[in-house]
């Protein structure tokens, strides 16, 4: 059997997990910059809230890989206002950006939660301003603390209060298989179980306004895809034909499917307007089209064929047609993606008997390798376009890793038991919009 397909079947044996992420920053750019972020004040009575805000929102920064937070033992101060802070403290440490902020009592047990950002060799303010939270929430502020940081800083939006999702399983005591659909924090945090099933999940796919999850279950002894809501857990079964149902990518627009289908006897793709349930076919071809993903703009799917004897990637427009040939460059290319700007194209390719993850230049054709493991795979973009999540191998262990698409800052992502697979981050929501 072609290792192309061989590598689609992995998917559905059994791995051992645990839901909780750590993170680990394993290679950071050269030349981080300098920020400090003091502990947040607390202004109340009794003991203030269990989350460190600071210490979340420094986290955030330092696994960008672009920040080099000071540690809270150096610092000389710690100001919870600009009032107080006297830059003179912060330039002799050489810090270059300075966050200081505090939390307060807001009512029914919530908070207000204030925060300011300086250049601190200008000693003017970047940023800030105030934001109610309730308990829960603390730690979601803190994320959007630290986007506005990261893009006041960098230029570049942050990505910090977004989500992944992912597939865990667990074998029980008796060897029973339990497999469970994730979503948390994109720090790991807050994991929480969307679905399980005693038989596969796989092909998880964030609708775009994040609300909702399209993926493959196998639980009635066949494949099928359900559209789930992330909040409230309704469900609705999408796609059950005959034979392959798999790989679902939502439109931009959120109104459409794109399906990996069986369905006329050979595997095509397909798309499925949800409202009305009427299927357009793609793709006419002997060979075996499957995976595809949609342009930003919606005109163009991107897909994996072994139409020119092994697996590369094609495009072909929204309304159908004749499809273009993309990759040249090895002889395995496969699970592509656009970035969210357009500019390049993530994927599974293979160097030797290794697969790993690289970005092409659609319109340059050139490829870098940004991976190193023996089995990368299931590459997803951040929704700034800034970072990659895939699933890879370590010491035979399944886990998630994540890369910079220039290659220069890696994380892994691990749980303390077990293995995880098929991560997909989530798009930018109405809920980690900008701040003014």
């Amino acid at each position: 059997m072609n290792r192309f397909w061989i590598l689609a079947l992995l998917v559905l044996l059994p791995v051992r997990t645990m839901a909780a992420l750590t993170i680990e920053i394993t290679e950071g750019e050269e030349g981080a910059l300098p920020v400090a972020i003091v502990p947040f004040g607390w202004q109340g009575e009794g003991a203030g809230p269990e989350e460190d805000l600071a210490r979340i929102i420094s986290n955030d920064l330092q696994r960008s890989g672009r920040f080099k937070p000071l540690p809270v033992a150096d610092m000389l101060a710690r100001p919870h206002t600009g009032l107080e802070v006297d830059f003179r403290d912060w330039k002799a440490l050489g810090t270059e950006s300075l966050v200081v902020g505090r939390v307060q009592p807001n009512g029914s047990g919530g908070f207000l939660v204030s925060f300011q950002l300086f250049d601190v060799y200008k000693g003017e303010q970047l940023a800030g301003y105030s934001i109610p939270s309730t308990k829960r929430d603390l730690r979601m502020v803190a994320h959007h603390i630290a986007d506005v940081v990261y893009e006041k800083l960098t230029g570049q939006r942050g990505a910090f209060s977004t989500r992944i999702a992912y597939i865990v399983s667990t074998i029980g005591a008796g060897g029973d298989q339990q497999v469970s659909l994730i979503v948390a924090h994109a720090d790991g945090y807050s994991p929480q179980t969307i679905v399980t099933s005693k038989e596969p999940l796989m092909s998880p796919a964030w609708s775009p306004d994040g609300r909702k999850l399209a993926y493959v279950s196998f639980e009635k002894g066949r494949a099928a895809v359900y559209v789930q809501e992330v909040f409230t857990g309704k469900r609705q079964k999408i796609s059950s034909y005959r034979g392959v149902n798999g790989a679902p990518a939502w439109s931009p627009d959120g109104r459409k499917l794109a399906l990996t289908l069986s369905k006329d006897g050979n595997t095509e793709i397909y798309v499925l307007t949800i409202a009305t349930r009427k299927l357009q076919r793609l793709t006419s071809n002997y060979a075996i089209d499957t995976e595809p993903a949609w342009s930003s703009d919606g005109r163009t799917l991107i897909f994996t064929s072994d139409r020119g004897g092994k697996p590369q990637i094609y495009s072909v427009s929204a309304s159908g047609g004749a499809a273009k040939r993309l990759t040249y460059e090895g002889d395995y290319n496969a699970r592509a993606s656009y970035s969210p700007d357009g500019d390049l194209i993530g994927m599974v390719t293979r160097e030797g008997r290794s697969y790993r993850i690289g970005v092409l230049d659609p319109r340059s054709g050139g490829l870098l390798v940004l991976s190193d493991g023996p089995l990368d795979e299931s590459p997803s973009f951040a929704p700034n376009g800034s970072m990659i999540i895939y699933a890879t191998k370590t010491n035979g262990k399944a886990e998630l890793a994540a890369v910079s698409v220039d290659g220069r800052v890696r994380q892994r992502l691990a749980l303390q038991e077990g293995d995880v697979r098929e991560p997909v981050w989530s798009p930018f929501t109405r809920s980690n919009r900008r701040k003014p």
